[in-house]
């Protein structure tokens, strides 16, 4: 079973272009759409609505740093911070091209920090080639799900 990949987005416009980025890749991965930091934390923590899905972390978390509730960066080091999530590679995916934004983000542990391109084909393009890098190309920790599928 494929893992999902995790999009924690607030903005509707932000989260149409991803997913129809994603879906352009055709990966076959499910993409799980959450849009503020509280609800991305029940979703990995298996609380909330989230209580019944099923076991196991996603691919790949695309945060954005903007986020209402808990931003990306209290995400991430909550992630981080947490023994069953701290493996789940984290791709920042924001407007913000910050300095501080950028070095917190490292300091805390993300995998990638991606600046929103603004024009569209740079944006589908930039998305597209992070699904296929974290969902299909990436070596996932021994243990894991699709590293177990692999070496049999």
């Amino acid at each position: 079973m494929l893992k999902p990949i995790l999009l924690v987005e607030d903005d509707a416009r932000d989260l149409e272009l991803t997913l129809l980025a994603l879906e352009r890749t055709q990966l076959a991965n499910e993409v799980v759409v959450v849009r503020d930091g509280a609800q991305a934390l029940e979703y990995l923590q298996r609380e909330g609505e989230w209580a019944g899905r099923p076991e196991g972390n996603p691919a790949v978390i695309l945060l954005d740093l903007k986020l209402p509730k808990l931003n990306g960066l209290e995400v991430l080091q909550a992630v981080r911070a947490s023994e069953t999530l701290r493996s789940i590679p984290v791709v920042m995916l924001t407007s913000s091209q910050e300095e501080a934004d950028v070095t917190r983000s490292y300091a805390l542990g993300v995998n990638a920090y991606v600046v929103k391109p603004v024009e569209f084909k740079q944006f589908i393009g930039a998305i597209a080639e992070l699904g296929m890098f974290w969902a299909v190309i990436n070596e996932p920790p021994p243990g894991s799900v699709r590293s177990q599928r692999q070496a049999s």
